[in-house]
């Protein structure tokens, strides 16, 4: 027999694609927030990432039931944490789910001082006696080192989100870098020769602690890939179709539900 030595397919999909109070704002009646297009309906960015045998998200914000029911996620191996914010971990909780469907412990990947962010934030979980049907979570400790789950290859990267240091990741040929106003040289470095790139472009106007979409389209002309999708998107960046209209080629809003298949 031949040895198969061709890389596992892998899609993308982008769970949610919007900023921390998600798209429509509450109470907000603004162009966007009115919108019937279903693209500038944005929940809590976090994504996706499938290989035939392997099933890993990054983030699990408070959408996460939501999302997981509507992209029908049955099997969930790892949960990766770019940062603490709540609009990121805020649905650990309900990976009890998948706690019963598999009998196992639901790994998740974080710095050591987002686990004790968790700990804290989750802290009936890992009571030393803890109530029945508490999610259980096994935490793995997320280092600049690479490492697998399945056959997918993580690169972790250091990202500055202000003051913030918080973890990007590269995934073979695919780059997931969300609330990131500053990439260390060293992690730039390691994005060269990426074929797909998700990025936070907050909105048009300049932020403090993400880049807006002028930024974010700089890194990617530095960069250079194949393929580049703006996300973590605020209603203050406007309404979908007529961002979409102003930016470059090979340039994208994402938006919630979108598919991306990598080569």
């Amino acid at each position: 027999a031949l040895l198969c030595t061709q890389k596992p397919s892998v899609k993308i999909t982008i769970l949610g694609s919007g900023t921390s109070q998600g798209v429509p704002v509450i109470a907000c009646h603004c162009d966007v927030c009115s919108s019937d297009d279903t693209h500038d309906k944005r929940l809590r960015s976090s994504v996706l990432i499938q290989t035939e045998n392997t099933s890993v998200v990054v983030d699990a914000g408070p959408d996460f039931r939501q999302q997981m029911l509507r992209a029908r996620v049955n099997t969930l191996d790892a949960i990766l944490i770019t940062h603490t914010h709540k609009d990121h971990i805020a649905g650990l909780d309900d990976v009890r789910s998948y706690n019963y469907l598999s009998g196992k412990a639901m790994k998740v990947y974080a710095s050591l001082s987002d686990q004790d962010e968790i700990k804290q934030e989750f802290r009936y979980a890992f009571a030393e006696n803890p109530y029945p049907g508490v999610p259980e979570i096994e935490l793995m400790e997320l280092t600049t080192n690479d490492f697998h789950i399945g056959k997918l290859h993580i690169q972790p990267l250091l990202l500055m989100h202000m003051r913030l240091q918080i973890f990007g990741f590269r995934i073979g040929d695919f780059a997931y870098l969300t609330d990131v106003n500053f990439i260390p040289e060293d992690s730039m470095k390691k994005l060269h020769g990426i074929h797909t790139l998700v990025i936070d472009a907050l909105r048009k106007k300049p932020h403090p602690s993400h880049f807006n979409l002028e930024q974010a389209i700089s890194v990617a002309q530095h960069l250079q890939p194949e393929r580049t999708f703006f996300t973590h998107i605020s209603h203050l960046m406007g309404r979908h179709m007529d961002v979409q209209n102003e930016l470059p080629e090979k340039m994208w809003l994402a938006y919630d539900g979108l598919e991306i298949e990598m080569p």
